[in-house]
């Protein structure tokens, strides 16, 4: 249920809400935000109301793609990524004094696009481009919602913190990490899970994907390293498959150009073995069916998978991608497994600590089930709803 203050509709006399959205360069940052606009479009339509929307990102991007699909209105700005060191002075180098020099520039392309818009509210979700739309937004004296999808705020997002109307963030976990000015304005919501993702249903995926031979009294682990797969997953995985299906099914979306690499390790698998595995490059439409068939998941800990997995309540092996902005994923898998939600393969994850991870997990149904409760309590499957609840409530203030 939404409190009636925070689920009060626009009353303006055409009915119009007018939101400006921006984040991206990342499905991380892009598809929270995409989920939000949907959810809101929603809320209103039910209501005999509408929502003209704007995206704001990065010409030629990942965000102006989803914009595009989903008939989105898009504008772009320039942004520049500023590229991380502990040492002072390679912050200077040329290329990073090149993309902060063209942040000034986008700041004043998204200032004349909010002028022209006049959003009711701007939402921002993370990544480089969201700076100059929220700086914009704030010099305009446009109500600013910032969304955090990760325990700790990103450089976008931390930028704007203490200029935002509203910080929702996704983890109960990150409000002491918040200054005490950002915590007074910070609300938990969670971080948005498409709704297909939860609608998933075992038996299309048995029959979608063709696994009648699967073994319905072993359970079944999902490997996936997301869309384009992960080399370290994939061959961590290979290393220990003839062990693995002595115990589970195993569904291994290994990315689309790396079947033929992890066939090879895959061959010599004994037929009824194989039977009880399928190696696929991609899995598309049928994600919801797989995960609702999967008992355990190993994959990588970004933030969407996380979400994801919680919203699910599944059991899982997490395998943080090293190289991710902060060591985000690494901190992500941690917070899970401290609260014994997940297990985390942290630094240098070898096929040995793979398999005593999963081997409780797959022996044991009770370890395995006490792990998907734990998963299933950290998780906020009503998140978009809660960012929606947010995104009004600011509106409603402001008539």
């Amino acid at each position: 249920m939404h409190s009636d203050t925070a689920g009060r509709l626009p009353s303006a006399p055409d009915q119009v809400l007018r939101l400006i959205v921006t984040g991206g360069g990342t499905g991380g940052h892009t598809y929270p935000a995409l989920t939000a606009v949907r959810t809101l479009q929603a809320r209103l339509a039910a209501s005999g109301r509408r929502l003209e929307v704007l995206w704001v990102g990065t010409a030629d991007s990942l965000e102006s793609r989803v914009a595009a699909g989903e008939g989105i209105r898009f504008a772009s700005v320039a942004t520049g990524k500023i590229r991380r060191s502990s040492n002072p002075l390679k912050m200077l180098r040329p290329a990073n004094v090149r993309d902060m020099l063209r942040v000034p520039l986008g700041v004043l392309q998204a200032r004349r696009i909010v002028k022209r818009f006049r959003p009711d509210v701007v939402l921002a979700t993370g990544g480089y481009v969201a700076v100059p739309v929220g700086l914009a937004a704030s010099m305009r004296r446009r109500p600013l919602v910032v969304h955090e999808q990760t325990v700790r705020l990103g450089l976008a997002n931390r930028s704007l913190a203490g200029r935002a109307t509203r910080v929702a963030v996704s983890s109960e976990s990150t409000l002491p990490l918040l200054s005490e000015a950002v915590r007074s304005t910070a609300v938990v919501t969670g971080n948005p899970v498409r709704p297909e993702v939860l609608s998933g249903q075992p038996d299309k995926a048995v029959q979608g994907l063709g696994l009648h031979r699967f073994d319905p009294r072993r359970p079944t682990v999902y490997v996936t390293g997301g869309a384009q797969g992960a080399q370290q997953i994939n061959t961590l995985v290979a290393a220990i498959l003839p062990w693995l299906l002595s115990h589970a099914n195993v569904i291994h979306q290994c990315g689309a150009d790396k079947v033929a690499d992890v066939r090879q390790h895959t061959a010599g698998l004994p037929d009824e073995a194989a039977a009880r595995y399928l190696l696929t490059g991609y899995v598309g439409p049928e994600l919801p069916d797989v995960l609702a068939l999967a008992d355990v998941v190993i994959s990588r800990s970004g933030a969407g998978t996380i979400a994801e997995l919680t919203a699910l309540g599944k059991a899982s092996v997490l395998i943080p991608l090293a190289s991710s902005a902060g060591d985000e994923q690494a901190h992500n898998a941690r917070h899970l497994q401290e609260v014994g939600a997940a297990v985390a393969l942290v630094g240098e994850a070898t096929p040995e600590a793979l398999g005593a991870a999963m081997e409780p997990l797959l022996t044991e149904p009770a370890r395995r089930t006490t792990m998907a409760q734990q998963a299933r309590a950290m998780g906020r499957p009503d998140a978009a709803d809660r960012l929606v609840d947010v995104l009004l409530s600011v509106v409603d203030s402001r008539r």
